[in-house]
This record gives C-alpha cells, structure tokens and sequence, in this order.
C-alpha cells in the first residue's frame, strides 16, 4: 500500500475527540472513512480515503464543508507497465500442429485484440474486438483464399475489467447479430458489397459451400458467404450502450444495440438499402485486409473518425507501396462526410487504432509486422495528430487541374492521389493546398518495452496520462506453407502469442491548445 497526505493548518487532533477554543465552545474532531473505487482520482486501483475535520454544526457527523484532512491508501497498482494476459478459452484442439509434428495445438479464442475502448460507466473495464475469427492463408482447390477452422464463429466484443489483484477477467462477451437477431460469421461478403474473392476454405481443405453434405458446384451449391460477415477491425463504445464498428470487408461501419444487434449502416455501396450514410466511393479500392482498421467517436459523441489500414488501390495496386492513407468523419446527425489524409512513416505500414482526444486531434497506432525476437528495428508507434489545418478533401472545389470524380474521389491532372504521393511525392500535394494531418510522437512501444508481438492493434485511452495498449494475438493460429500450426513469439517454440494489455503512465495524451 502506500500513503498520500495532504493536510492543513487549523487547529485539530485527527482521530482524537478534542477540543479547539472558538467562543468558549468545544468543537469535536471526528474521522471518516471512504472506501474508494477503481478509477478513483486520487487511487486509480481504488483504495481508502481518510477525512477528518472538526464537527462545527454539533450534529454529531462529519459534514463536507467541514472537511480540513484527506488522506489516502491506495491499493497496489499491478498493471502500470507490466504485460498482464487476458483470459482465454479453447476453441478447439485437434488439428495438427505444423509447427511441431505429432502435436497437436490450440485455437483460442482469445482473439480480442483487433481494438479496444473504454467503457464509458467504468474506468476499470474495456471493450476489446475480435475480428472475423480463426483464420489463415490458404491455397485450395478453387485458388488463393482463407483458411477458417471455425467457421461458424461469430466475431463479438469482450468487456474485460481489471482486477486489484493484478488479473483480469471477462465480464462478458457481446455477439454480433443481423437486424432479425441471427448470429453473423466472420466469413466474407460477395463481390457487389466489398468481397475481393476470397475462398472461404474449412479446417480439411474443403471448399465452405452452402451445403457441405454435396460437393461443390458454381450454380447448384456455391460458395458460402455472408453478406452481413465482418472482418471487424475498429471500435467506438457509445455512451448510451451501443457500439459502432468498422470492418475490413466493405469496409463497413456497422452501429450495434448493446445486446449487438445491428441497427444501421454506413459503407461506399450505394445500392445498399441498409446504408443509413453512405462513404466516397473511394473507399470501395480497400485492399483485402487492409481495410478500415481504426475507428473512434468524438468526445461530444458527434461524429464517427474512422483510418484506413495502409494506401487502397486507387485506381488500382499498382500503387500499394506508398505513405498515403485517408482518414474520414461522419456527423452522425446529418451525414456530412469529411476526408483527410495522414502521411505513414514506412510504405507498407498499418494504422491499427485512431482515439479522438478533441473533435479534431486524435491517438494514431501506427507500426510495421515484425516480431522484436527476429528484428530488433520495429515499428510500434503511437502519434498525436491533428486535423484542424489539413484540407478537407471534401471541400475542395474543382478548378483548373483539380476535380471530383466521383469513382476516385479528388484527381489531380486525371491522378487520384494516391498515384501522386507515388510518383511525384507529398511536395506535389502540397503545392496544389492538399496538406495532411500534423504527427508527433507519443509513445515508442518497442522502445519502452521491447514489444515482442507482430500486431499492436488496440488503444485504450485511461485518461490524459494512461494509455492501455492491446496486441491482435490471431487466436494463437498461424500458417506456413499451407498448413496451420500454434503462433509462437519465439524461435523456441515455447511461447504463445496471446492476448496482452500494456499500460503506459506518465504520457502527454491531452490535446494540445
């Protein structure tokens, strides 16, 4: 335990009935004592307060007013920059472990990892999201595709709270469900709505089809997908319960009741009749898993913030190994969209979470795909940047050599930006007024903690100081080779990836004036 003091000068005897001479009348001295919860101010792994001060009113207890003395116990903090596990369960554990033959290994779910958000009624607990579930690389009989040896499984949210003894439990799990209450899968959408012909594959190497007792067939018995699947990447926890989530198949961002049933819509796919809003069509040229992989809500509760993981194809591939990614708002209320790009350190990168601090400055995860155990030289970055003088690139008026189209968003001389950035660089932007979002660095995970995991994906802002960060652990399932095997996070092969929370104090996470 330890102790913070804070006292004052008046005349008084704690815990003692005593006396202080004022107009000839005894005044008693009394002690109260107030047991404080998680997320206290003062003791953030809760603890006691101490008050004392000296009865004026005769009325026998300890009023407000006349409290002269607070002290505090406060419980130990076991989570400040240490790696404390999530709780997992098994999913299954019968498959054959490729990374150690004649073993088995396990599935787990795990998996919550993709995002993370306070839950806006507890400062102790967090949401965190998996994505669409178990999966791997896999090339079968139909071609390139994934593998899903769970494919019945529905992404969710989990709300975990800390422990005062240094764990941390699962209050609950919150699965995804279709307006008529159905479970959802994690298995992809068709074509018309965002599917880049992805073959859903099962744990044998079948083809998932429709009915798996008939063999596959293009017309008769086709392949199995699921126009309400997610790949759910980005979490925003509302204040009245609810959540939005962003995904990487549309990309959609889907807003779901508190008991996850979704409610509305909003995509790029304007023949979508779910669609409450819809985004620039531009957003359709997201590349397979790299969607929209962050996703946060201002603090007014306004407007959605939602990042693109890495470059889209816009117009297509040919400029994937580029710096340039866009961010995009959606007032709520009216549906006015707003679009801003943010420049990546390294080509290739992900930007895995965006937290508001501000209606216009935010938290940014960006960082590479390396494990620390085989280059020392990663990328796990946090930056704070700011919105307020980047162009809206939905307000920018056509002139000249400067248009909207309305496939590509903006286009400069027939380019869309993203073949600019590539060929003639960021210069080239900002000579036509389009400037990114400003960046600083706030926090070098690999730097503070020599971060051994692949994927940091999730931020949970604590509050101006705290910052939880949250690993995607791929429910401890890898692929090499075609074959599915345990992820490990060392060369021994003894240490499981897992979900992991980090809990960084002493950061400049207020937005600046």
């Amino acid at each position: 335990m330890k102790n913070v003091l804070v006292t004052s000068g008046l005349c008084l005897s704690v815990l003692l009935l005593s006396a202080c001479n004022s107009d000839d009348k005894d005044v008693s001295s009394l002690t109260t004592q107030t047991t404080l919860v998680g997320g206290d101010s003062h003791c953030w792994m809760g603890g006691t307060r101490t008050d004392s001060g000296l009865d004026s009113n005769d009325n026998g207890k300890l009023d407000g007013n006349e409290v002269v003395d607070s002290s505090y116990a406060c419980n130990t903090d076991l989570f400040t920059d240490k790696a404390v596990h999530l709780p997992f369960t098994v999913l299954r554990n019968d498959l054959d472990n490729g990374a150690m033959p004649g073993t088995k290994f396990e599935i787990r779910n795990g998996g919550y990892g993709s995002d993370a958000a306070p839950n806006p009624n507890n400062p102790i607990q967090f949401y965190a999201l998996t994505d669409r579930g178990p999966n791997a690389d896999y090339t079968g009989s139909l071609g390139k595709g994934k593998m899903f040896p769970t494919p019945d499984y529905t992404p969710r949210i989990g709300l975990f709270e800390l422990q005062t003894n240094g764990t941390i439990t699962k209050v609950k799990d919150i699965l995804f469900k279709r307006p008529d209450g159905s479970l959802i899968t994690g298995l992809p959408n068709s074509s018309s709505l965002g599917g880049t012909g992805e073959i859903p594959y099962d744990a044998a190497g079948e083809v998932i089809r429709q009915d798996m007792s008939q063999p596959y067939n293009a017309q008769t018995n086709p392949i199995k997908l699921d126009d309400y699947g997610l790949d759910s990447e980005g979490l925003a926890a509302m204040d009245d319960g609810s959540f939005w989530v962003s995904d990487e198949y549309g990309p959609h961002i889907v807003h779901y009741s508190a008991e996850g049933v979704e409610i509305a819509r909003i995509n790029p796919f304007a023949d979508d009749k779910r669609n409450l809003y819809s985004l620039p069509a531009e957003f359709a040229h997201r590349r397979a898993n790299r969607g929209m992989e962050g996703l946060t809500i201002t603090p007014d509760q306004s407007t959605l913030v939602g990042i693109m993981q890495s470059t889209i194809s816009n117009p297509d591939k040919s400029v994937n190994n580029n710096t340039l990614t866009r961010i995009v708002t959606i007032n709520l209320a009216t549906g006015a969209i707003g679009q801003y790009l943010y420049q990546q350190e390294i080509a290739q990168n992900s930007n895995s979470a965006i937290v508001a601090i501000s209606n216009s400055q935010f938290l940014v995860l960006e960082r590479d795909g390396k494990f620390f155990n085989i280059d020392t030289d990663v990328m796990k970055h946090v930056y704070k940047i700011d919105i307020s003088g980047a162009t809206d690139l939905e307000t920018v008026t056509a002139q000249a050599d400067i248009a909207q189209d309305a496939a590509l968003g903006l286009t400069l001389k027939g380019k869309t930006l993203e073949q600019v950035a590539l060929s003639d660089g960021w210069e080239a932007l900002a000579t036509n007024g389009i400037i990114p979002a400003t960046k600083s660095l706030v926090l070098d995970m690999a730097a503070k903690t020599q971060y051994p995991h692949d994927k940091m994906e999730g931020l949970w802002l604590i509050d101006n100081k705290r910052l939880g960060v949250l690993n995607d652990d791929d429910f401890a399932t890898w692929s090499n080779n075609n074959t599915l095997e345990q992820k490990y996070l060392d060369s021994a092969q003894s240490d499981i990836d897992g979900n992991t929370l980090y809990i960084v104090d002493d950061l400049s996470l207020s937005a600046d004036k």
